[in-house]
């Protein structure tokens, strides 16, 4: 987490050598076919004067983000991509950020069933996070946990150990969840996740909750799912690892349009 949208020196061959690892295990896998549920694609705009920065300040920027995200019997994928532009002060101030998080589902790696209750699988999971205006690499490897809650299409957590490039090492929880709901006619999406990040001698805990509340306007022309527009809310509390003398908590509202592909 440190920089959702902004974020050790072994992180590439530690990348290579979990991918590896993911393939040998599918490749031995007992008798299961890799199966593709679904792939979507999407893009993103956003925009705010609320978010925080250095120096106690708040900056304007546009982020377009591209994520993708597939689904297979085996595990998923999620890969998403900003790129920001600053306005103002800060009209210069761009940067790239990405991350890659790929899951390998345990039920099917060892074709026992783990579903329990509610739990529906555990599965290996990591996250190559890069970018962001720095030369960090950072690679979270963990396991995760996907839940049958009521009302949710889908709600995870994630435990991680985070080996950081450029600061010391140190844990992380996150939750996912995707909540779809009608009012009379109208259709909508709440989503988001929220990272929680430990302490360790050269940074402070963080605290991000970044929900996003999405309108279906592509329901209204029979493309239900295609078209959204909405609010994302950040409250960020030690932004980027930092304490309050440098950046106060973040709690920026953003304008969204996001559209699947």
């Amino acid at each position: 987490m440190k920089n959702r949208r902004n974020t050790g020196k072994n992180a590439a061959t530690a990348l290579v050598k979990t991918g590896l690892v993911a393939l040998a295990a599918i490749s031995i896998a007992p008798a299961a076919q890799a199966e593709k549920f679904f792939s979507d694609s999407s893009i993103s705009l956003l925009y705010s004067d609320q978010y925080e920065t250095f120096g106690n300040q708040t900056r304007t920027d546009t982020y377009v983000t591209f994520e993708n995200v597939t689904a297979h019997n085996w595990g998923g994928t999620f890969l998403f991509v900003d790129r920001n532009q600053g306005r103002g002060t800060y009209n210069d101030d761009d940067d790239l950020y990405g991350e890659f998080s790929p899951t390998l589902s345990l039920s099917w790696l060892s074709d026992v069933e783990l579903s329990r209750g509610i739990l529906k699988d555990i599965s290996l999971a990591g996250t190559y996070e890069f970018g962001g205006g720095t030369d960090a690499t950072n690679v979270l490897t963990g396991l995760s946990f996907a839940w049958d809650v009521p009302g949710t299409v889908y709600f995870n957590s994630a435990f991680y150990y985070v080996n950081n490039s450029e600061i010391s090492d140190d844990l992380q929880m996150t939750l996912t969840w995707g909540a779809p709901f009608e009012l009379g006619a109208s259709r909508f999406l709440f989503d988001g996740y929220i990272d929680y990040s430990s302490a360790a001698s050269d940074h402070n805990p963080e605290f991000h909750f970044n929900p996003q509340l999405k309108w279906d306007l592509g329901h209204y022309s029979g493309n239900p799912g295609v078209l959204y527009a909405g609010i994302e809310y950040s409250y960020w509390h030690n932004k980027y690892g930092v304490g309050e003398e440098l950046m106060d908590t973040e709690s920026a509202v953003s304008a969204l349009v996001k559209f699947h592909f």
